[in-house]
């Protein structure tokens, strides 16, 4: 069975409905704002996500002090995660800052 190659469609003149015309092997460009979601609702939800993570990993310490917790893999795999979700919030507030400091000291 012999596979087709794919070659690059040139000559593109009309764009998709609410996508702006781009060049050959970059994606498209939405000009309809997307979903509605901004930069404070992705780090809301990234903090929700990160509180989600750190109260399994906290379930699952507590069910492994007491005994309940029978493969204890499991807390390790949850307790990993919780560590490196806080270290990447941690990374990013610390760009975020970094980022509105080098803002600030801008002339004007």
């Amino acid at each position: 069975m012999s596979i087709p190659s794919v070659l690059p469609v040139s000559g593109v003149t009309a764009p998709i409905a609410g996508m702006a015309a781009s060049p050959v092997g970059t994606a498209p460009v939405s000009t309809t704002g997307g979903s509605g979601t901004g930069f404070g609702a992705a780090i809301a939800s990234g903090l929700s996500s990160l509180q989600q993570v750190q109260s399994t990993a906290d379930g699952l310490a507590a069910q492994a002090a007491t005994g309940q917790l029978t493969d204890v893999s499991q807390y390790l795999v949850a307790s990993t995660q919780a560590t490196l979700a806080t270290q990447l919030t941690v990374a990013v507030r610390n760009k975020a800052l970094d980022a509105f400091n080098s803002i600030m000291q801008m002339p004007v």
